[in-house]
Formats: C-alpha cells, structure tokens, sequence
C-alpha cells in the first residue's frame, strides 16, 4: 500500500536521522575513512590500497600496477557514481532530500531561524504566515536567535571534528579533543572549519544546496536530461482550489522553490515532499485531496512541458486520466 503523504515524512525524517549518524559514526567504526597516517583508505575495517606498493617492491610491472589503479580506484568510483546519477536520472536528488546529513541540518536551521524571525533563511523577502498549514500557530519569538546560533555554531564544530576523523585516526582526534591536547595543525582544521560552516549554516544553507554542492548539481543535471522522472505535478485543473490557501505549499519548500512551476523552474528539486505534505494538510476536508502529487512517466511530461494534454471529459469529483492513471505515491519509489 503507497504510503500516505504523512508516512513518506516520518519515513524521511527516520532515514535522516540514520544516514546522518552513519557520517558521524563512519570513521570511528572504521566502515569508511581515509587515514592520512598510513597513507590508504580503510573499508570496512580493512586497508583499501591502490595496490603500489608492490610495483614500488619490484613484485609487480607496470601493466599490472596500471590495473589495480582502475579496478581499486576508478572502478569503484565509477559504479558509486553511476548508481547516484542512475538513481537520479529516475527519482530525482533523492538522496539530497532522504539521506544528505547536509540538507537535515538546513531543515533543522530552517525552522529555528523561522521561529526567530518569521523567515526560513535571512535573505527572505517577508515573513511566512504564523499559521501552518496543519492549522497550529508557529509564533515569532527572538529568542531563538540564540537557539538558531548555537545550532549553527554546535552543527558546525561537530561537522568539522567529524570530518578531520575521516583523515585522522578518530581515537586519536577525539583523545586530544577532549584532553585539549590538539596539535596545531588539528586545532587550525577545526577551528577554520568550524567558522566557515557556521557561516554557511547561518547566511549561506540554501545557496549552498543549490549552487555550491556538485553531488547536488550532478543529480540535477541528470534529473532534467530525462522528461519522465519522478517529479511534483500539480493538478492544474483545480487551480481555483489555492485561492483558499497562502501558498503553503511555496511555504513549505525548504530550498525556497515554487512546487507548481515547471520543472525547470525547480531544478534544485530535493524531493523532499514537504510541498506535497502541506498542501494534502491544507486540503484535508476535500474528497479529491491535495493539488500535488508524485507523477512520473506520461504524467510527468507536463510538468517538464508546462502543457496540459488533452484528455476526455471527467465525471464531477474525478480527476483527468492523466493524473489519475500515473500517480506516484510514494517518495521512495
């Protein structure tokens, strides 16, 4: 059974909180790092080398050091990044809005920063409505600014202790942490790192996402090469239904996108489907429910062409073929 728009948050919201503790616990469970001490990765508790020690010994020739670099180091690349480019030729930046330890942080930031000061992100022109589109009330409340800050700040040095232990042994990072017992070089890591996230998490979340990140740009680029993927369509028959609505699902959107625009014109698209949770919210009380939904395939062509096609006439409460034979309903697909 597809799950309910609800269901595919609760589901998304799990597998963030998992995959960003796989970031954090990666390198101290030794299931991927590279240590910069011994100079190769380790993979599941074992050394990932390139295999050239060996032709350094005399044991191997050429030829065959030149294959232990593809298959140990192209190979793996290749097949990592063809699995997520493959996936998001199909689903979208799935991976951007269900797993990227990232993007969880700018949803988190988001909502505090909403609560300091009406806005999502400082570079929002007016103050969302209070009123949220499950009908409860977000009131405004400078206060926490302090929170928003200190999340920031508290994100960002975790982000950067977290990344030195995937070039460091992380006992021994943690140890000198801890002890206040960092070397120099170790304390100027964090220390500039530290600062340049906090920035980033407090002014630069959503320009980052969008213009900054190339897995996030590779994805999109892939997404918008194929015209029936998974995408947000919107039924623009019952157009007139948003006249009772404040763009909650415009509201909702975390990369401060449009959800009822044509693809293009969403080519930042997470995939989150907080646009689709709002608005099946704000229309609860109606029999056809919301104005957006998964489509992909035929159904998706409108949204990449801004084109309705032509369809048979509907009974009063249905909705047109195209929508009612290739919905999608759940993100996961």
């Amino acid at each position: 059974m597809p799950l309910s728009a609800h269901r595919q948050q609760i589901l998304r919201r799990f597998l963030q909180g998992g995959f960003f503790l796989l970031f954090l616990l990666a390198p101290a469970l030794d299931i991927l790092r590279f240590d910069l001490t011994q100079g190769h990765a380790i993979l599941f508790g074992l050394p990932w080398t390139l295999g050239q020690d060996d032709f350094v010994a005399g044991r191997i020739g050429p030829v065959q050091a030149a294959v232990n670099i593809i298959l140990r180091g192209f190979l793996p690349l290749l097949l990592v990044g063809g699995a997520l480019l493959g996936m998001a030729w199909r689903y979208g930046r799935l991976y951007c809005g269900w797993l990227c330890p990232h993007f969880s942080v700018v949803e988190r930031i988001n909502r505090w920063m909403q609560r300091a000061t009406g806005k999502p992100s400082v570079w929002e022109r007016a103050p969302l409505p209070e009123r949220q589109p499950d009908g409860s009330a977000l009131p405004r409340n400078r206060v926490y600014w302090v929170v928003t800050v200190c999340a920031a700040a508290g994100f960002a040095l975790l982000w950067a202790v977290t990344l030195l232990t995937y070039l460091l042994p992380p006992h021994l990072i943690w140890h000198n942490l801890l002890t206040l017992s960092l070397t120099p070089n170790q304390a100027r890591f964090i220390g500039v790192a530290t600062l340049l996230l906090t920035v980033d998490f407090l002014f630069a979340r959503h320009l980052f996402c969008r213009f900054g990140c190339a897995v996030g740009l590779f994805q999109s680029l892939a997404w918008m090469a194929n015209p029936r993927a998974l995408v947000v369509g919107f039924e623009k028959h019952r157009a007139a239904a948003c006249a009772e609505c404040n763009n909650a699902c415009d509201n909702a959107c975390p990369m401060r996108l449009r959800p009822r625009s044509i693809k293009r014109r969403m080519f930042t698209c997470t995939e989150c489907a907080q646009c689709i949770h709002a608005c099946d919210q704000v229309r609860v009380a109606d029999p056809q429910g919301g104005l957006l939904h998964w489509v992909a395939g035929a159904a998706a062509l409108p949204v990449e062409t801004g084109r309705q096609p032509r369809t048979t006439p509907t009974q009063p409460g249905e909705r047109s073929a195209p929508w009612k034979s290739s919905s999608v309903s759940s993100g996961t697909a």
